[in-house]
């Protein structure tokens, strides 16, 4: 079988040993890993967390996949705010759930209200939540999300908390969904404020009742997150790395100045301004009625890329653009400067 090769040392290769570092993992993840996670969230939030209710997985989007088969039936609905991420809707929509948009503007931050809960029709089976979100940056204020927290549980639906880019904040504070309810679901990611994109490593905290489905969906479907990842992923949460990370958010918070006081150069003055993560979602009506082609044209004359807003919202994205500004000062200044030129 193996030729004139040796094979690998057993050490190197044997799920379970003591020194083996790329072999699998137990499907939730590494035991170490996990214990880290849940003292994060001690640390960061006051919140004890159980290690065995931590799921570790490939990227928070792996992570939410399986959690959306164990937690949902086949024609199920799944609320979700319009604008909003638009992995979600994908994902909701292959696995034969229904979608219920939510639909929120710029005068309430993109972001979902328990009054706005109160006033469906029909109560949906879930509900996902973004804070900071994507596309916009919004944050919802943590009194509000303890609020819809409670009506959730309260309402038997299942509250799914990205908490993705939690640590990328600019002055407005965050909570987690565990300070209020264990029956939510939490995720979180090293891909943001980490800067860990490519390591596809995230996790989720998980209500009791879901643990062991989450688990055995897991090893059949991914059978671990990468080990090596995992092993990077703990170390990413020493006081060594926090430091530097914090030098990136430091970064951020500058480039979020330069949008805000360069977007009016380009006649954007309708926005929600972001509280964290590195986007701002802007309406660009002014410029066009199509921002698909928009930013195609953009892209083509200037060499900036930005992202059309139909990508985030289907029926009023086609007035809106998200920008980026996680890159260097300095290209934000030279993109602003095209774009300039360009409007």
């Amino acid at each position: 079988m193996w030729g004139n090769r040796r094979p690998p040392h057993p050490s190197r290769c044997a799920a379970g040993s003591q020194t083996q570092t790329l072999g699998y993992s137990e499907a939730k993840g590494i035991l170490e890993l996990r214990t880290t996670i849940a003292d994060h969230y001690e640390r960061t939030y006051g919140v004890q967390v159980d290690p065995e209710q931590v799921v570790v997985s490939s990227g928070s989007s792996g992570g939410f996949s399986t959690l959306l088969m164990a937690a949902f039936d086949a024609g199920a609905t799944i609320a979700m705010t319009r604008p909003g991420y638009p992995a979600y809707r994908n994902t909701v929509h292959a696995l034969g759930l229904n979608v219920l948009d939510l639909e929120c503007g710029a005068a309430q931050r993109f972001q979902p209200s328990v009054a706005q809960l109160e006033r469906l029709d029909v109560k949906p089976d879930g509900l996902i939540i973004a804070s900071p979100a994507n596309p916009t940056g919004t944050i919802i204020d943590p009194a509000e999300l303890a609020a819809i927290a409670r009506w959730c549980e309260a309402n038997d639906v299942l509250l799914l908390s990205d908490e993705i880019y939690h640590g990328i904040e600019f002055g407005r504070p965050t909570a987690t969904a565990w300070q209020t309810s264990r029956e939510a679901v939490v995720l979180g990611s090293v891909s943001k404020f980490h800067s860990m994109t490519g390591w596809r490593l995230g996790w989720n905290l998980v209500p009791e009742h879901l643990v062991r489905r989450v688990e055995l969906l897991q090893g059949n479907l991914a059978i671990c997150a990468p080990a090596g990842s995992q092993v990077g992923a703990v170390a990413a949460f020493t006081p060594e790395a926090e430091s530097e990370l914090k030098g990136h958010v430091e970064r951020y918070a500058r480039n979020r100045q330069v949008v805000l006081d360069r977007l009016p150069d380009i006649g954007v003055t309708s926005f929600a301004p972001p509280d964290g993560a590195f986007y701002a979602y802007c309406d660009i009506s002014h410029l066009t009625g199509d921002s698909q082609q928009w930013t195609l044209d953009i892209l083509d004359r200037t060499g900036v890329a930005l992202a059309p807003g139909v990508d985030f919202d289907p029926v009023d994205g086609h007035r809106f653009m998200r920008l980026s500004f996680c890159g260097s000062t300095d290209d934000l200044h030279v993109a602003f400067d095209r774009l300039g030129a360009a409007v």
